[in-house]
């Protein structure tokens, strides 16, 4: 009995597992074809149209050249997400309810990208709107959506599960940019404008959003928990959450670590397309292609990660995708312009190290988290994921504001990665897991 006992819950958990997977599955079509292909260039577009003849839009009055309103709009959204993640994940804790904020969040943003078939002429402000909602509510989401790693997943399986999610995500991607790229380059022959089109390729993400999470929803299992202190509102809870992480201050090491290197990671995806499209001269149809490039490699690199990681362990591999990442950025800023050719070889090199690092970084760091306070860490995590990533996005912005050069924007962010590098390098992992109070993997 108690073998069948054992195949039931390993059966019960490759299940939850495998729809874990699917909300990757269903939100990373909003990063690949809002996020990094068809927002950055289009908002900016449209910022555009409304800019005065200086080149210059003036929201709440305040001057902002179009070319930085993209990037800003993103620095916004990550400070909504940093008000309210930690509220959420200490409700979610707490109530051990976190389906019910999943789906909330989830469909906000989905709701919001759908919305964006709407954004055309001159309506940069309403564009601004529906990303600072989208992009904030996917970092709730995302945040709930992770927390559930270290429940549905033993510590020997957590690299793999978590390397799966990130390839399931690229997937998607995948194949909904293949459709994207049909639709946009046959765009006169199904009787649309270029515009038409791309607000049909943004709108469709949430759809696609919206269906596939529905497939988590009823998958995943909520696991009650013993009543805990009531939420505390917005900063106040993200204070007592890092007050609890002190005592634990090797995990808040590791935070520090990713909190740089990932704000490089995901100022490049946010900030790649419109630096292809203003800098180096690209079309619309190239940038998709070079998405599409790196959806594909970054499959294989999110696997193939994962199998290094349990030959090297976590933290070595992670290691050298940064080293990958400083290399593959310095050589963006050499880039020629209007060559097509040299941009595919860059995104290929993005591609081979972008899920992985973002994988291996979610596994390893759900070893640090304690017992009881997955939802609350991972709010942390979140903040540092997204809810941080204001700076990288901002110094683009300003340096762009400042030199009217998007070369020198980009090169601005190799430091993230150096940086990031030897924080992380500094960080005993395996002392680290033992102080949050589980159990050390073998290799990690």
């Amino acid at each position: 009995m108690g073998t069948d006992t054992l195949r039931t819950g390993a059966a019960e958990r490759r299940r939850e597992q495998r729809g874990w997977y699917f909300y990757d599955w269903a939100c990373s079509v909003y990063s690949t074809s809002v996020l990094t292909v068809f927002l950055g260039p289009y908002l900016t577009s449209v910022a555009e149209s409304a800019a005065d003849t200086d080149g210059y839009v003036h929201p709440l009055g305040i001057p902002v050249r179009a070319g930085s309103f993209f990037a800003y709009s993103v620095s916004l959204s990550v400070i909504v997400a940093v008000l309210a993640m930690p509220l959420v994940g200490a409700a979610a804790d707490r109530s051990g309810r976190k389906k019910p904020l999943l789906a909330a969040a989830a469909y906000t943003g989905a709701a919001a990208t759908t919305g964006m078939f709407f954004l055309d002429g001159d309506r940069y402000l309403l564009g601004g709107l529906l990303l600072v909602v989208a992009n904030a509510a996917q970092s709730v989401a995302m945040m709930l959506y992770n927390s559930y790693l270290p429940q549905i997943a033993p510590p020997e399986e957590r690299d793999a599960v978590s390397s799966r999610g990130w390839a399931f995500g690229y997937a998607a991607g995948s194949l909904v940019l293949v459709v994207n790229l049909v639709l946009y380059t046959g765009h006169d022959s199904f009787g649309l404008s270029e515009s038409a089109a791309v607000r049909i390729c943004l709108a469709s993400a949430g759809l696609w959003w919206g269906a596939f999470a529905l497939i988590p929803l009823r998958r995943l299992r909520d696991r009650r928990t013993a009543a805990r202190e009531a939420a505390l509102p917005g900063f106040r809870q993200l204070a007592a959450t890092v007050r609890d992480m002190r005592r634990r201050p090797l995990t808040l090491a590791f935070l520090l670590a990713y909190l740089v290197y990932n704000d490089g990671i995901q100022t490049v995806i946010s900030q790649a397309s419109v630096y292809g499209s203003e800098e180096l001269g690209l079309g619309q149809s190239t940038l998709i292609v070079a998405v599409l490039l790196v959806q594909v490699l970054a499959v294989a690199g999110a696997l193939a990660l994962g199998r290094l990681a349990r030959r090297y362990g976590a933290k070595r591999t992670i290691l050298g995708s940064l080293v990958a990442w400083t290399v593959t950025l310095a050589a963006g800023y050499f880039l020629p312009a209007g060559a097509p050719g040299w941009f595919f070889v860059l995104a290929a090199g993005i591609g081979l190290v972008l899920g992985g690092s973002q994988a291996l970084s979610r596994s390893l760091f759900s070893h640090l988290v304690p017992p009881g306070k997955e939802a609350e860490y991972f709010s942390a995590y979140e903040l540092s994921d997204r809810g941080m990533s204001w700076l990288g996005p901002l110094l683009f912005g300003l340096t762009y504001q400042l030199t009217g050069s998007y070369r020198d924007a980009i090169i601005s962010l190799v430091a993230f990665f150096v940086i990031g590098f030897v924080l992380l390098a500094r960080v005993p992992v395996r002392r680290a897991i033992g102080d949050a109070g589980n159990p050390v993997p073998e290799r990690i």
